[in-house]
């Protein structure tokens, strides 16, 4: 079964966060990163720094997920992501992007 993934996209200053559920990580912080949606959200505020993601067997559970944390308010976001990279850095450093 294909992994899913909630994920959260800041800019950097931290001051926007984006919650995001895909199924590939990698090719959406990608797209994320290139703004290869223009007019989205992320294109917008410069959202392309991957803080924070959780891991999920079902895109179901993902989207349940993603959900609850878009109806949670922003400081338990930041709770969330401090309790896995207290820094606030961009988890993506040093993947590969090769897309075909």
């Amino acid at each position: 079964m294909k992994k899913s993934y909630v994920y959260f996209m800041t800019n950097k200053n931290n001051n926007v966060i984006y919650t995001g559920v895909t199924t590939n990580l990698v090719r959406r912080t990608y797209q994320h990163k290139t703004k290869y949606y223009r007019r989205g959200f992320t294109a917008q505020y410069n959202c392309d720094k991957l803080v924070y993601f959780e891991e999920f067997d079902h895109i179901k559970l993902a989207m349940a997920r993603e959900k609850q944390l878009k109806a949670g308010n922003r400081k338990r976001k930041e709770e969330l992501i401090h309790s896995v990279n207290p820094e606030w850095k961009d988890l993506s450093d040093g993947w590969l992007f090769y897309f075909e």
